[in-house]
């Protein structure tokens, strides 16, 4: 006899303990979980992002055209912004107008704070015009003065009297693109060299793996100014940009390479590739869809490791006049500015560019150090 009483659906189980979300959790939430943990890489996750938006709006962002220049205001010292003085908060903010004399010993123009003359700041201010991207044309700035005539120094100016706050937002996207872009490039290489190299074995190994120690053998330096050497004088900005990240390119894919040839000579025997082989798989299909995505989190730890080396490399070769040349704006080049010891002692603020580079190479660095920690398969 059937029973009338309404059967009640199962109820699910509300009180998941955390170890048991540990064992049904994907590769990536645990990475995620992990990665959290590290507060030093969360910090410079969010300094990076700041980079790359700045990289991104920087014609937006910049308060006038990093070309404009005024030699009058040669080495003016930085106008920074006030919110708060004796009549108390001030939004939106003010400068000191520049107030400019001659030194009697060294005859240099010298400029002082006129706290008698306030200019207010303006926000989404109508500037100096620029294409936005190459594409837009546009003349809306983040901030300013109402009279584009007149000009504000945050950061101070340089010997030409150009602002230096735009032309290091300027150089921010060359030089943190130059990055990502080279070791794309250095990627690619590393993972199809290394992993013929380690898939393979045999002669092909022993030949790529001779290519690789003369390769990392050579001399940095004179290897850089051989190939700066053929990029020729007047090719325009983009076109250097290009040519130097080929050339960071070409040096740096050893490294990844070495590194996959390594996984791929203990992968090569697990059950898995033996299985795929055995279903049929094609070696192409194996290298791809198996064993590549099996050590994908220790592939971006290791981008995230090499992209502050790029960089740097970048702003070596435009510092010692081998890489970016002007007109082409980046942190190199900037730094260029900064040579002569006595123009540093005059403005300290030249080094600015210098500051960028280590933030964002510290970046990197606490961010692939919590990428690793977290992509780790042991780790607890």
């Amino acid at each position: 006899m059937e029973s009338n009483t309404p059967q009640t659906p199962p109820v699910e189980r509300q009180d998941i303990t955390a170890e048991e979300k540990i064992y049904v959790a994907s590769q990536w939430q645990l990475m995620w979980w992990r990665f959290r943990k590290h507060k030093m890489a969360i910090v410079g996750g969010i300094i990076l992002i700041l980079f790359y938006i700045v990289t991104l709006f920087w014609e937006f962002l910049a308060p006038y055209d990093p070309l404009r220049y005024d030699v009058k205001f040669a080495f003016a010292k930085p106008q920074l912004p006030i919110f708060i003085d004796r009549q108390g908060f001030h939004f939106p903010p003010y400068v000191y107008a520049l107030k400019p004399r001659r030194d009697p010993e060294t005859l240099a123009m010298v400029f002082d704070l006129d706290k008698e003359k306030k200019l207010p700041l303006r926000f989404l201010v109508h500037g100096d015009k620029y294409k936005f991207w190459g594409i837009w044309e546009s003349d809306l700035h983040l901030f300013g003065l109402e009279n584009n005539e007149q000009v504000v120094f945050i950061t101070g100016a340089d010997r030409l009297g150009r602002d230096q706050l735009s032309r290091l937002a300027a150089g921010t996207r060359i030089s943190t693109t130059i990055g990502l872009v080279g070791v794309g490039i250095s990627l690619i290489l590393g993972i199809l060299i290394g992993g013929v190299s380690g898939f393979y074995g045999g002669s092909l190994d022993l030949t790529i793996q001779r290519v690789i120690e003369f390769l990392r053998s050579m001399p940095t330096i004179p290897l850089w100014l051989a190939l700066s050497a053929a990029v020729p004088d007047d090719w325009p900005p983009v076109r250097v940009y290009f040519a130097i990240t080929v050339i960071l390119s070409l040096i740096g894919w050893t490294g990844m390479a070495r590194t996959v040839r390594g996984k791929f000579l203990s992968l090569r025997e697990e059950d898995f590739v033996m299985a795929a082989r055995l279903v049929g798989s094609s070696e192409g299909r194996i290298i791809v869809r198996h064993m590549v995505p099996s050590f994908l989190s220790h592939i971006i730890a290791s981008v995230t490791m090499a992209i502050p080396g790029m960089i740097l490399s970048e702003t070596s070769l435009s510092f010692l006049g081998l890489g970016m040349r002007p007109p082409a704006i980046s942190w190199g080049v900037l730094l260029q500015e900064a040579q002569n010891v006595q123009t540093v002692a005059m403005a300290p603020w030249l080094m600015l560019p210098g500051a960028a580079v280590i933030i964002s190479v510290l970046a990197y660095n606490f961010l692939g150090d919590g990428v690793r920690d977290a992509a780790d398969p042991y780790a607890r």
